[in-house]
């Protein structure tokens, strides 16, 4: 069973520098995201996201609050990145993904960030919001690698991520752990104010997939390897779950997710009468016996 990072091999032939170039070139007329703002980010300029060229990180630590593929025994070494490409307003961290808190980092920084959670012990390294900020981590993952960064990475996404990014990811990303909040065009718009999120996110996750496979973990249950989905219940079936986990199956049968029941109103879910109350248990019974009728494999923290 080999467990060692994909990465690493790319570093080793040559190829991983050659991927943090192309992923600059994709700052210059921005489009590493789907909002494609066409701003000149490496002359600091900023779009919808609210980041230029330098990367805000809001706080880094070993999080033992991850599903347990994820945070194993000695924690999972993450990194919060701030701002965020979609503005949710249930938003349970806005301070971090809307008000952007925290300051700023250049690669090397972060790759002593990265080397500083090996060193603690971390599983791997979890990169929390980086669709925006992709080739400035790449960047940083480099000469991270250059230094002995050995533990693979976790992809921590809402989703709303470019198709083009996410393929120049293959063989730098072991673990992808995405979000896929609903299955409904209008939801996207109204609720996270973003537009096309159900096909992105499709797409997205079915590149994920192909790149990485279904969720392998180690003798201890660690993930090394595949895609595990999280997907939060909403209340009045806002989150579209059933069309939700029906796609999920498609992809697989043994498609990990983890269906979330920690939902309550935040921010500015209150200006939302369909949004502002907790969800009931038979709402989250129901989601859990439905991604078990399908074979899902179900995974909780």
């Amino acid at each position: 069973m080999d467990t060692a990072p994909s990465y690493i091999r790319l570093y080793e032939e040559g190829l991983l520098g050659k991927k943090v170039e192309k992923a600059y070139s994709f700052l210059e007329k921005c489009s590493v995201c789907p909002h494609n703002c066409g701003i000149n980010r490496l002359k600091n300029e900023k779009g919808f996201c609210k980041t230029g060229l330098h990367v805000k990180i809001s706080s880094f630590f070993p999080h033992h609050g991850e599903e347990f593929p994820i945070r194993g025994y000695g924690g999972s070494g993450t990194i919060f990145i701030s701002y965020c490409n979609m503005r949710c307003v249930y938003c349970q961290n806005y301070e971090i993904s809307h008000l952007g808190e925290g300051r700023e980092y250049t690669p090397e920084e972060i790759a002593g960030i990265m080397l500083y959670l090996q060193k603690e012990g971390c599983h791997n390294i979890n990169w929390v919001t980086p669709s925006h900020v992709v080739p400035q981590l790449l960047k940083a993952l480099y000469i991270a690698t250059k230094r002995g960064l050995k533990l693979p990475i976790v992809y921590n996404t809402s989703s709303y991520d470019s198709p083009e990014i996410i393929k120049l990811l293959d063989g730098i990303i072991d673990i992808y752990l995405p979000d896929l909040k609903y299955l409904n065009d209008q939801h996207g718009k109204k609720y996270s104010k973003v537009k096309n999120y159900p096909d992105t996110a499709k797409e997205v996750i079915r590149l994920m997939h192909k790149q990485v496979g279904d969720l392998k973990t180690d003798e201890r249950g660690i993930a090394y390897r595949g895609v595990l989905v999280r997907h939060l219940v909403l209340p009045e079936g806002i989150s579209t779950t059933k069309k939700v986990l029906d796609f999920l199956r498609s992809l697989s049968p043994n498609m990990h997710v983890n269906i979330m029941a920690q939902y309550h109103p935040f921010y500015k879910a209150f200006n939302f009468p369909e949004l502002s109350r907790r969800i009931t248990e038979k709402e989250y019974r129901e989601a859990v016996e439905y991604a078990y009728s399908i074979g899902l494999q179900v995974i909780d923290n």
